[in-house]
Parts: structure tokens; sequence; C-alpha cells
């Protein structure tokens, strides 16, 4: 019998459901004490064709109930993101005898052992099965390297703040490989690397990417070391060029210039080279993990459009790692976090990232003007999902959609705090040059709020009121309503361009910023004529919210068969858009959807529309001034 319960009764339980999930879950809360004792956690990573990461952990522990926890919570993914459906053969073991075990069960990353008399030590076993293929997660293991990351492969007990457990790590290699890692090692002996004890939150904070073909380049400036560590598929990704090494120690001279200070006692990039293992770029207090284009050196005119990535995470050592939002600075990684303020953490850091990688030389001044049109132009007319949504509501989406695909993200929106984010950073600069005369910039704000404590890495949280008051301190105005306004959907997000000089324009001529997207994601973007990106194979990508090809009846996950009777090639429907301007009867495009073929009619006439920035006359060029080299 199905029982269906009224709207007001079915919101009463819920609620007291929730209540209950509280009340029954005994999961111990942490507490800002020393844990007693030293964990030691040994990885074997050598099972590379079943790509399984062997684990062993010792703990020392008392007689009694005993709560351990798989990380929930990753920072940088903002995010309950723990892959803990990959644990698999969780074994427990005191004085010799295998120990029974249950999971809580109002908390899935929680498991209780009954540790009995007499043991004073802890072993845990289990198997990390990494993913086979895209298709079940991030592929981090390859036949030429891995990329191993604690949070996946470590339990911690309950009830203590995660800088406050002691860790011994060790990881076992593959023969002969090589790594690189931010944790400080202290022994080697064959493939057996044992790291010097820290603390488990910095453990977790300390990735590490190894592999058979690696070089490692000095990005020092200064006496702090910074080292770029390059793994690959092949050796020959990793021939570069002096003068591409030059721009990336640009990029640490140009952060140092920017805040005044650095957060970390030594910093390594982590970069993969490689089409095999997962893509990412995770930001970390003393490293990064980051991957490119096998291509990234050799075909250096070619891949520009990636190398924002580098400026992007090395920027969250400072933003996002030693200042963030006092709701993500949880005690450990099992405390709910709280994304209120990712367009400072996110949005400011795709700011500077922009703004690094022109300062530095990693971008030409050209390439990241016309970047920055691509953003202006999805806030002018690409998100009209903004006229529902407010940008703030945005910073939701880790735990809404989990970066996971969606119909229509131009209406339904995901993590726009980035390039949204951005936008009001631009304006803020802007406004910053303008209330000063000239005088003060967002690198006055940027030393001020987060240049402190030179060579420190203890998080300092901020909240909404210290930005105000930061930017206040540099250029006094009504700053909360500025950014309220902004976040809250009142104004619009392209005001930064006028005031910066500069106006957003359209043309049927792609800027090289389009060029290089197209090549990347292997697409045409026609979302300013047509409403749509077609990949090259023809199957549809983007269709923008009531646009042309929307209104036409085009969907997602189509495939464009044939454009006006000619078989589809993205120079055959780019030539049907610019013909549609004398021409006025629709475009006709041939589609399948799933069994069926349906011939769909676009009336559009617009021609090709793509962005690119044009200068206003009699006006001041702070935006130029903004990405020059200081």
């Amino acid at each position: 019998m199905k029982i269906v319960f009224p709207p007001v009764a079915l919101a009463v339980l819920c609620a007291l459901a929730g209540t209950v999930h509280a009340q029954q879950s005994s999961t111990p809360a942490p507490q800002d004490i020393p844990y007693p004792g030293t964990l030691r956690v040994e990885v074997d990573a050598t099972d590379l064709n079943r790509r399984i990461f062997k684990v062993r952990q010792t703990l020392p522990v008392k007689p009694g109930e005993l709560t351990l926890l798989y990380p929930q919570w990753i920072p940088g993914n903002h995010s309950p993101s723990g892959q803990i459906n990959k644990v698999a053969g969780l074994t427990f073991t005191a004085n010799g005898s295998k120990l029974e075990w249950k999971r809580d069960q109002y908390d899935v990353y929680a498991f209780k052992v009954q540790v009995p008399d007499g043991a004073s030590e802890l072993q845990v076993a289990f198997e990390y099965l990494s993913p086979l293929a895209p298709g079940q997660g991030r592929v981090v293991m390859t036949p030429s390297m891995l990329n191993l990351q604690w949070n996946l492969t470590t339990l911690y007990p309950a009830g203590y703040f995660a800088r406050q457990i002691p860790v011994q790590a060790s990881v076992k290699l593959p023969a002969g490989w090589s790594y690189a890692t931010a944790a400080e090692t202290a022994s080697r002996a064959g493939d057996t690397v044992q790291f010097k004890t820290l603390g488990w939150d910095m453990l977790q904070d300390s990735p590490l990417f190894a592999g058979r073909h690696y070089r490692q380049f000095d990005l020092s400036v200064g006496d702090t070391p910074v080292k770029l560590n390059v793994f690959a598929d092949t050796p020959k990704s990793l021939e570069a060029k002096p003068e591409q090494v030059a721009r990336h120690r640009a990029l640490v001279e140009q952060a140092y210039k920017l805040y005044g200070a650095h957060h970390y006692d030594h910093y390594d990039f982590l970069l993969a080279l490689t089409s095999q293992l997962g893509g990412i770029g995770l930001e970390h207090h003393r490293s990064s993990e980051n991957s490119g284009s096998p291509d990234y050196f050799s075909k250096w005119d070619e891949t520009w459009a990636g190398r924002d990535l580098l400026p992007h995470e090395f920027n969250h050592s400072w933003n996002g790692k030693f200042r963030r939002g006092a709701d993500l600075a949880t005690p450990n990684f099992n405390v709910p976090m709280g994304d209120s303020l990712l367009w400072v953490y996110e949005g400011q850091t795709q700011f500077f990232g922009y703004v690094l990688a022109a300062r530095s030389g990693l971008w030409s001044r050209e390439q990241a003007m016309d970047s920055l049109a691509n953003v202006a132009a999805t806030y002018a007319r690409g998100r009209p999902g903004l006229e529902w949504r407010a940008l703030q509501d945005t910073t939701n989406d880790p735990t809404i959609n989990r970066r996971q695909p969606q119909a229509y993200r131009n209406y339904q929106l995901s993590e726009d705090y980035y390039a949204g984010g951005q936008m009001i950073w631009l304006e803020a600069d802007a406004r910053l040059r303008a209330l000063s005369k000239g005088k003060k910039s967002i690198d006055d704000f940027a030393r001020a709020f987060f240049g402190m404590d030179n060579g420190s890495y203890v998080v300092r949280p901020y909240d909404f009121e210290e930005v105000v008051a930061t930017l206040n301190g540099v250029a006094p105005d009504d700053w909360a309503s500025f950014l309220r306004d902004r976040l809250d959907g009142k104004m619009g997000l392209t005001g930064g361009i006028e005031a910066s000089g500069w106006k957003l324009v359209f043309s049927d001529k792609p800027s090289a910023s389009v060029k290089a997207g197209e090549t990347r994601g292997k697409n045409v973007n026609l979302t300013y004529s047509l409403g749509m990106v077609v990949g090259n194979d023809g199957n549809v990508g983007d269709v923008l919210w009531d646009g042309p090809a929307f209104q036409a009846g085009i969907a997602p996950e189509m495939t464009v068969v044939a454009v006006n009777g000619m078989a589809f090639t993205g120079d055959v429907i780019k030539d049907a858009v610019t013909a549609a301007r004398t021409d006025k009867a629709p475009i006709e495009l041939l589609v399948k959807r799933l069994d069926r073929y349906e011939t769909f009619k676009v009336d559009y006439h617009g021609g090709l529309q793509y962005p690119s920035l044009e200068r206003i006359a009699g006006t001041t060029d702070t935006l130029s001034k903004l990405l020059i080299a200081r």
C-alpha cells in the first residue's frame, strides 16, 4: 500500500528525520587536543595493472569503542566528495585477532570498532580500488605515472582536530620511479619512501606525483625553494626551453610582488603532461596538482589556453589555503564545510590567475584580453540562468551538483562564482583606481588581505565583513552594497569592462581564444549566433536556453547529420550561418535523436558572432595597466 503524506506532514517528518540523524549518530565531535601517539600509514602503489592502492595503518589505541573516519569533505573540492565507494577489503586487527566492525547507521564515512582489553595498537588494512576508466571517476594510476592523494588512502580517529594527529607515512613505488611531494622525505630504501612526521591535515595537503619520466626545474626567487616537478607519458614531453622555464619563474616573481609575502617554507608545482592520467587542477598550501597537454612545451604556441592553470593554483596558496572563508576552515575532514565565500576563494583566484598569466608572460597581453572577452560575453549574453538565480547561490553548487554534467548549464548555472566572481573583482579594481585617482588598485587589496605573516602557513580565516573593511581601507566606499548588489543579482556582472576603458563587441571574426577553445574542445562554438556548441563529430553540446537553436527544438545530445542538405562539418555549418545573413530562408539541420532523424529549421540571420574587446576612445585604459608586469 502506498502512503501519501500531505506537504506539511512531509516537512515535519523530514525535520524529525534530521533530528533523529543528529541524535543517533554517535561519531565523537572533534576536540582541539593532541592525539595520544603517532599514526603510521603504509601505502603500496605498485599494482599498476589493476590500479589498486594497498593500505596498512597502525594506530596507538586504548580499550573501548573507537570511531575511525574516512575523509568526506575534501578541501579544494568544497563538497562531500570523499571516494568511500572505492574502499574495499577493510579489516581491523588487534593482539593478532581480527575484530568485528560496523558502519555508523547515519554516517557512512564512520567505522566503529571495539578495541579489546590489553590492546595498545590497532592494525587497519584495506584497498583503494582506483578507477579503471573515466566513467568510474578520475584515473589516478597509469603505466607511466600515478597520483597518490592521502585522503583516499587513510582513515583517522574521530574526536580530534586533524592538525592534532601526528602521522608517519610511507609509500612503496613502482621500481625505479621518481616522485615529488610537499611532504619532506625522511629516508628512501629501494623504492619505499618514508616521510617525516607531520600533522594529519598537512599530510592530506601534501599529495604525491610519481612516474617513469620526470624532470625538475628550479623556479626559486630568493631563499625559499620553489620547484616545477614535471611528469609525462613519454620523455619527449619533458623537453622545455630555457625561455619557457623563465616564464614559470616569472610567475613566482610576480606573485611575490603582488602579495608581498608567501606562506610556505617550500613550494612544489606537480605537473602531469599526459593524455592518460585524469585531468586535475587542485590547490594545496605548499604544492598544487596540475595536468596539461603532452605538448605543453613542444607546441608552446598552440597550447597557451591552458597556461593559466598554474597561476590559478599557485594563487590559492594565498587565497584559499592561508586565507579562507571562515565556514571553510573546519577542524577535520568530516565536519561539513560552508561555501558562502567562494566568490573570493575561487572568484578572485580566477581573476588573479588571468592577471599573473599575463604579468609573467605565460600569456601575452592579447591572449589575456581575448580570454577576458570570452568571460565577459558569457555574462553579457550566455548566462540566462542569472535571470532566476543569483551568483551567490551558485556557491552551493559543489554540494548540489558535484561537478556532474548538466543538460542546460547556461540556464541551470554551475559554480559561476568562478568566472562571475572574476568579473566582480575586475570591476572592483577599476573602482579602486577611480576612487583613488589612480593611486590604488586591486594589488593594494591583495597585499593588505594576503600579505601578512611571511613564511607562515597557519590558516587565517576571514568573513564578508573583513573583505569589506579591507576594501574600505584601500579606498573608502560603500563596498558592502557594491558586492551584495552583484552577488545577489541586483546588478549585472560586466560593468568592469567599460569601467576599465573597454567595451565588449561582437564580429564574425573568431579571436585566438575562441579558436584555441574550439581546438581544445574539438567543437564549433556558435553560442552567440545559433545558440549552440557542436562537436566536430556533430554531437550537440551546450544549447543556449531560449536561443535560436533552442527555439527551433534542438537539444543537447542530438547529433547534427547535415546542414541545408550538406553533410555536417564545422565549415559547412559556419558557411550556412554566414549565408543566412542574406538568404532569409531558415537554416535546416538534419538531426539524429536516438533512432529518429528529424529536420529542424533555425530561423537565424545574424551571421557569425564572436566576442572581443575594443577601446573606448577618450577613457583611461586601466585594464592594460592591470596586466603589465610589476
